[in-house]
């Protein structure tokens, strides 16, 4: 089980079982969320996700692929805590900078990159990592 949650800890969110992939993401939605180059995501099942505080506002948008994401934030911070879609089915995709374990922390270090391509030049790929050039059932870079 880990937890997490925003900022200013108006919201907090769990999950109970096995995280099912870690991805590190270089697309322009998750420069726009993160305020950064990419976002550290872990996906976990749906089943095992809860919100165990707060009510956290959310925004939807179509992606590259056509299909609708939607991210879920702290209204009163703005922290991004999770996403999801139907891509991705009933699975969360929580960024992994709101979880509170450093273990946990630890442990998300990604073995896919996607959006490889559009990677800034001066960040490195991940060591061992598989380079994709879009959504993780896209082309290997």
């Amino acid at each position: 089980m880990s937890e997490g949650g925003c900022l200013c800890g108006s919201v907090r969110i769990r999950y109970i079982g096995e995280v099912q992939a870690k991805v590190l993401c270089h697309c322009a939605d998750c420069r726009k969320i993160t305020g950064s180059t990419y976002s550290t995501n872990v996906l976990v099942p749906g089943e095992g996700f809860s919100v165990i505080k707060g009510i956290p506002k959310t925004y939807s948008k179509r992606g590259d692929s056509g299909k609708t994401m939607t991210s879920n934030f702290c209204g009163d911070c703005g922290s991004t805590l999770w996403r999801g879609g139907e891509t991705f089915g009933d699975a969360r995709i929580i960024k992994a900078g709101v979880l509170d374990d450093a273990g946990a922390l630890n442990d998300a270090k990604p073995a896919v990159e996607l959006y490889a391509v559009a990677r800034v030049a001066w960040v490195s790929p991940v060591a061992g990592a598989e380079q994709k050039q879009a959504l993780a059932d896209s082309a290997t870079v």
